[in-house]
C-alpha cells in the first residue's frame, strides 16, 4: 500500500490573520469603525483632537456606556430593561433627599443606588415570577418610575451642593465620570468573562434548555442581571447629575437613554436574541456614539440627521453581526 502524501497547510496571509480575527473577536470591527471615525474628523477639524473636545466626546458617552454595560448583561441573558433611562434619572433624586436628611454625598449615593436596585429586584421578581417578557413589563415600570420621580421633584430640576463632600470624585471633576468609566467596563469585562456569573450568562441566553437541564441557577443569574443593570443606570444618572450640577426629572426622556444604550450594546456586537455579547464592545459602540455626535457638532451637522445616521447604524451594526456570526460558524466548520 502506498502512502497517499497530505499537501501542508498553506501559510495563511496577513490579511487571511486579521479578517479570522476579526471574525473571532465581534468588537474588533467597532474597535476599527471608531478609529476610522476619529481619523476623518481630526482631518475635516483639528479641533477634533484638542484635550477641551476629548473631554466633550468622554462627558458624551459617559452615561451610554455605564447604562450599555448593564443591558449588556441583559441581553446577553436574553432579558431587557426599558426603565432603565427612568431608573437614571429617579436615583439622582433619592440622593438628593437622603442628602438633604444629612448624610454625606457617597453614603447618599450609596442610598440611591440601592434604591435603584429595588426596581431592578422588582423587575425580575415580576417578570420571572409571572411568566411576562421582560420587554412588557420594565416598559410598565418605566412609566411608574416616570411619575414617582416627577411627584417627588415637583417636575423640577435640584442643584447639587457644590459644597458637599465628593462631588470632585464623582463626576465633579474633569475625567472623573470618565475614570468610573473605565472602572466599571473593566470590572464588567472581568465578571462576564472570567466569573462563573458570567459564564453562566451567556449559558442561559444561548441554550436556556440545556443551561437547566446542567443545573445553571438560570431565575438567580437573571434577578442578579435585573439588580445590577439598574444599579448602574442609577449610579450613572447621579455621575451625569453631579457633572452638570443639578437633577433632572426627565419628563419625556427617559426613553432616548435607554435606546442609546441598547444602539451602543448592538453596535458593539450583543445579539438581541440573546447569548453573546461583549462589554468592551458595547464601550466602543457608546464611544461610536460619542464621536459621530461630537463630530456633527463641529461640522454643524443637525441633531436630527445625527438621528437618521443612529438608526442606520444599529441596522447595519445588526447586518454585520449575521455576516459576523455566519463567517464565525463557517470558520469553525472548517477547522472541523
Amino acid at each position: 500500500m502506498t502512502d497517499i502524501a497530505v499537501a501542508p497547510p498553506r501559510p495563511q496571509t496577513i490579511w487571511g490573520r486579521v479578517g479570522d480575527f476579526l471574525v473571532r473577536r465581534p468588537e474588533s470591527t467597532i474597535a476599527v469603525v471608531a478609529l476610522a471615525l476619529a481619523a476623518y474628523f481630526a482631518v475635516v477639524n483639528p479641533a477634533f483632537l484638542s484635550t477641551a473636545n476629548i473631554r466633550i466626546i468622554s462627558q458624551y458617552m459617559i452615561a451610554t456606556a455605564i447604562l450599555a454595560a448593564g443591558q449588556v448583561m441583559l441581553l446577553i441573558s436574553g432579558e431587557i430593561d426599558l426603565s432603565m433611562g427612568n431608573v437614571y434619572f429617579m436615583t439622582p433624586f433619592l440622593v438628593f433627599f437622603a442628602s438633604e436628611a444629612g448624610l454625606v454625598l457617597p453614603l447618599a449615593i450609596v442610598v440611591g443606588v440601592l434604591g435603584a436596585g429595588v426596581v431592578g429586584y422588582l423587575n425580575g421578581a415580576i417578570s420571572l415570577g409571572f411568566g411576562i417578557p421582560s420587554f412588557i413589563v420594565t416598559l410598565g415600570m418605566g412609566f411608574i418610575i416616570n411619575g414617582f420621580t416627577l411627584n417627588i421633584s415637583d417636575g423640577f430640576p435640584k442643584r447639587v451642593p457644590s459644597t458637599a463632600v465628593g462631588v470632585a470624585i464623582f463626576g465633579g471633576a474633569n475625567f472623573s465620570g470618565l475614570m468610573w468609566v473605565i472602572i466599571i467596563i473593566t470590572g464588567m469585562h472581568l465578571i462576564l468573562t472570567y466569573s462563573r456569573w458570567g459564564v453562566y450568562t451567556v449559558a442561559v441566553g444561548g441554550n436556556p434548555l440545556g443551561a437547566s437541564e446542567a443545573g445553571v441557577p438560570s431565575r438567580n443569574i437573571k434577578m442578579r442581571n435585573f439588580i445590577l443593570a439598574a444599579m448602574l443606570a442609577g449610579f450613572a444618572g447621579v455621575i451625569e447629575g453631579i457633572r452638570v450640577g443639578s437633577f433632572d426629572p426627565g419628563a419625556g426622556v427617559a426613553g432616548a437613554k435607554v435606546f442609546e444604550s441598547v444602539a451602543a450594546a448592538v453596535i458593539g456586537g450583543t445579539a438581541l436574541t440573546g447569548g453573546s455579547g461583549t462589554i468592551i464592545g458595547a464601550f466602543l459602540g457608546a464611544l461610536v456614539l460619542g464621536i459621530l455626535r461630537d463630530g456633527f457638532n463641529l461640522e454643524g451637522v443637525s441633531a436630527f440627521t445625527f438621528t437618521m445616521v443612529l438608526g442606520a447604524a444599529i441596522i447595519l451594526a445588526m447586518i454585520l453581526n449575521s455576516l459576523a456570526n455566519k463567517a464565525r460558524i463557517r470558520s469553525q466548520s472548517a477547522r472541523l
